[in-house]
């Protein structure tokens, strides 16, 4: 049985901590912490992770001048990271993504409003300049590709748009985007598509909203189906964070960072559409949270409180159940969780 490894971003130090998941408990027992060099003092806000497809290289994206891109490959047998190879970016980087061919990093910046893509190396390490720089609506956050890896899907908190684009393997290029409108404030901030491509869900930071999306699979364009509200009515100015699917595909969870709590869904497999399963407190400002490979565990990092929680997802109504919390490094979040690699 795998021992999955999981990676949290400690921003305040610049650092990614590394622990040994049990696949039974879910206890967490440190390995160690490695350094992300590239800037003095702290990551603005957050460090981004993207592993890649084959699991075997983790990118780490520094918010700070001159942006650099730092790529670790990922150690058999105990998931140790070592330093193959660092890039700038083009701009503050909040969100990496890695293609399904392993070939190509495209990121999203809110502050410099763009989408890029950059090639990487034979070792998986990003390569500057970027091939492609592509302008976005203001505070560009989040990009994501499809698993036939024919379409990338991007969101505008700004200007309250997710971005459908046509995706070259070959070249890694971004063409023939169409825009989807959501409602005047709502902050469309991070996405994820269901295993079998037929949906797209966008977690609306502002007003803590998800919507669900129908995907056209020969076109890749969207089409709403759903936009639930979780919290009480008026609840205004909400920050939610992140958004993950449960691997069966049965659940789907958001953060919420001004109420710290964790929000469940139960998803109807013929339409894709969500009905809340309940929602439960969880660590001070939870940017970041990851679902392990099984699907039997939701780990959840606090960015205010400096400590991660394990919770145990139960199988048939999709509850989490606390289990176990730890201290981190400074300003945790973002997780990567990886089986650990064979020797």
């Amino acid at each position: 049985m795998s021992r999955p490894i999981v990676y949290v971003s400690c921003a305040q130090r610049c650092e990614i901590q590394r622990f040994e998941l049990s696949p039974d408990t879910g206890a967490l027992h440190l390995l160690g912490a490695t350094p992300v060099p590239g800037i003095q003092g702290p990551s603005n806000t957050s460090m981004p992770l993207a592993a890649s497809p084959d699991r075997r290289v983790l990118h780490a994206a520094l918010r700070g001048a001159p942006h650099p891109c730092v790529s670790f490959a990922i150690a058999a047998p105990d998931g140790a990271l070592q330093l193959i190879g660092s890039a700038p970016l083009p701009h503050e980087a909040c969100c990496l993504t890695v293609d399904r061919s392993g070939r190509h990093l495209l990121m999203a910046s809110y502050p410099g409003a763009l989408l890029a893509s950059l090639a990487l190396d034979a070792r998986g390490a990003v390569i500057a300049p970027p091939r492609q720089i592509v302008p976005t609506g203001p505070a560009a956050h989040c990009v994501i590709v499809d698993a036939r890896n024919r379409f990338a899907y991007a969101t505008s908190l700004g200007a309250d748009v997710v971005m459908r684009f046509a995706f070259d393997a070959a070249s890694g290029q971004l063409t023939d985007m169409q825009s989807t409108a959501l409602a005047a404030g709502a902050g469309p901030r991070h996405l994820q598509l269901s295993a079998d491509g037929r949906f797209l869900y966008v977690l609306c930071e502002l007003d803590g909203s998800v919507g669900v999306f129908a995907v056209d699979a020969d076109t890749g364009r969207l089409q709403g189906r759903q936009m639930l509200r979780s919290h009480a009515e008026g609840f205004n100015q909400a920050q939610a964070a992140d958004l993950h699917l449960s691997p069966d595909g049965r659940f789907l969870y958001t953060s919420e960072r001004r109420t710290h709590t964790l929000t469940g869904y139960r998803i109807t497999p013929e339409d894709g559409l969500l009905t809340v399963a309940g929602a439960w407190p969880t660590e001070a400002g939870p940017r970041g949270f990851a679902i392990d490979p099984s699907g039997a565990f939701l780990l959840a990092a606090g960015q205010q409180s400096h400590h991660l929680s394990v919770y145990r997802i139960d199988a048939h109504s999709g509850a989490l159940a606390a289990i176990g919390r730890y201290a981190t490094g400074g300003n945790p979040n973002w997780i990567e969780i990886v089986d650990r690699p064979d020797a």
